[in-house]
């Protein structure tokens, strides 16, 4: 099989600002490619593009809310103007909660399905014009929580399981014109978007991080979902927590359970 080459191709991340979105963002700026950052903090992406630029690669940096349409269909609209089209388009931006369902309020729930699946819908409707042009490729930042349950974290494995059922059917649709869609689940990773998780009542909660396994740097994880990209797999886990998660998840769904409410009972019980 033929590897993709990302050399003076387009690459758009959404979440750019920092995390894992700024360590792909550099991923594929090592290999050639021109970035556009999306963040709706534009701090962290004007920090990015002027880290890139003063490497040799060119940066657009845009600020974006991912769950306003109109911004979205600007920005890629803008892509286009600067650099010729999309190549790759990253769905990386996304936010989680942390609170058991029954004290959280449906508009937290609403909040993460915004960001997380409708947010990755808007960019990639917006989107998909070009990459069906020029034979994309379409990366999606999903979870262990994607296709196995998380405990206090209702809202956000219905939103990452969400991007499952949307992406795993568009694949088909898009595949005659080349495209592929990458589904990436990893296990844990050293980012903020569970340490500023919205609590029951919409506010970000504080909190350790409770880790299973080795946490992974984002510059690891980036690393693997390039290699992964330039092979046009299908799906990559990344971690061996996500591994055993996927298989125990099947073969024992019920031990799989009682394993992960032992670990996380301590978040369940806290505020």
């Amino acid at each position: 099989m033929s590897r993709r080459s990302f050399d003076g191709r387009t690459v758009l991340v959404t979440g750019a600002g920092g995390g894992l979105g700024r360590a792909l963002a550099r991923r594929f700026a090592a290999a050639g490619a021109h970035i556009v950052a999306v963040d709706r903090d534009p701090a962290g992406i004007d920090e990015l593009a002027g880290e890139l630029a003063s490497s040799g690669h060119q940066c657009l940096a845009l600020g974006c809310d991912v769950t306003d349409a109109f911004a979205v269909e600007a920005s890629v609209t803008e892509a286009r103007r600067r650099f010729g089209g999309i190549d790759v388009l990253v769905n990386n931006a996304g936010i989680s909660h942390r609170s058991p369902f029954e004290r959280t309020r449906p508009e937290v729930i609403r909040q993460v399905m915004e960001v997380n699946f409708f947010g990755s819908v808007h960019f990639t409707q917006a989107a998909l014009p070009q990459l069906l042009e020029r034979g994309g490729m379409i990366i999606v930042i999903s979870s262990v929580a994607g296709f196995a349950p998380l405990i206090a974290r209702t809202g956000y494995a219905a939103s990452k399981h969400a991007l499952h059922g949307f992406f795993e059917s568009l694949r088909p649709e898009v595949a005659p014109a080349g495209v592929d869609v990458m589904l990436v689940c990893p296990s844990f990773i050293s980012t903020d978007i569970d340490r500023n998780a919205l609590g029951a009542d919409g506010h970000p909660v504080k909190h350790a991080q409770v880790v299973i396994g080795r946490r992974l740097t984002p510059e690891a994880a980036a690393n693997r979902i390039f290699g992964a990209a330039s092979r046009s797999r299908r799906l990559l886990r990344i971690g061996r927590t996500a591994d055993v998660a996927w298989w125990v998840s099947r073969i024992a769904p019920a031990a799989y359970e009682r394993g992960m409410a032992r670990r996380l009972r301590g978040e369940m019980e806290s505020p």
